[in-house]
């Protein structure tokens, strides 16, 4: 059968994680919530750990902790906190504590590496079967709440306007992320997820006339990043994850050379 080639299964898995990575990556851009996606990412080890030492499953783990890593920074937030600050500190306590926690498990072989820049070439048809099930409750989620979640973008004032509760799309776009690291643990690893969430989407921008058409575009590129570099990686033997995220990048140095044109 075709998912019997691995690589097969890895273009699905880097296609089936651009898909979910477009429309979030365009609202963390737009709300500038980069910094929120890396350390909702970086607690995510902390869940490997907790699903391994539990015997569960590593995607419910992740997204229980990104969850709650992204709730907690939501409620912190502006209760005598800076944000960039009290993201630091979380993300960068969350990824050591996971890692801590990690030494600590006896009996299990853990391949450290492949949940930090992730193992794309290992996916199985079960982890393929999580990421687009992921992707389509990202996508899914997203859809559904397109127009509220653009209108608070905009302006609080005018989603309160409109009868729209702000901070009930802020805990819609917490609960897509979360679900969105999971996925993505397999892909690219806890230290590049918050690249495939911004990158695409960034390099999207200057191509873009719409909201619509910049989610849109940031698929094609996240898709075509995984599809590139996951070839560019079996040609030249380097690291799966890290050389999506380069293909990406080069894609947005391209976009951002073509917008100084035009301008």
């Amino acid at each position: 059968m075709m998912l019997d080639d691995f690589m097969i299964r890895a273009t699905l898995a880097g296609v089936g994680v651009a898909c979910a990575a477009a429309p979030l990556g365009s609202f963390v851009v737009w709300r500038r919530m980069a910094y929120f996606g890396d350390a909702t990412a970086h607690a995510a080890i902390l869940g490997v750990a907790l699903s391994l030492a539990l015997n569960m499953s590593i995607f419910a783990g992740a997204v229980a902790v990104a969850l709650v890593m992204a709730l907690t920074v939501t409620l912190l937030t502006g209760r005598g906190y800076a944000m960039d600050t009290l993201l630091g500190v979380l993300a960068h306590s969350a990824l050591a504590f996971g890692l801590v926690a990690v030494s600590f498990l006896s009996g299990i072989r853990i391949d450290l590496m492949a949940y930090l820049f992730g193992d794309i070439l290992a996916v199985s048809r079960g982890d393929l079967a999580v990421i687009w099930g992921g992707a389509a409750m990202v996508v899914g989620l997203i859809g559904w709440r397109w127009s509220a979640l653009l209108t608070s973008t905009l302006s609080e004032e005018l989603a309160y306007a409109d009868g729209i509760d702000p901070k009930r799309e802020q805990l819609v776009l917490t609960l897509a992320l979360a679900v969105t690291v999971a996925v993505a643990i397999k892909v690219v690893g806890v230290l590049l997820i918050a690249a495939m969430l911004i990158i695409p989407a960034a390099a999207a921008r200057p191509l873009s006339r719409t909201p619509e058409e910049m989610a849109l575009i940031a698929a094609v590129i996240g898709g075509g990043s995984a599809i590139v570099g996951l070839r560019a990686a079996y040609v030249l033997d380097t690291p799966a994850g890290p050389s999506i995220v380069c293909v990406a990048a080069v894609i947005f140095l391209m976009t951002s050379v073509l917008r100084g044109l035009r301008a």
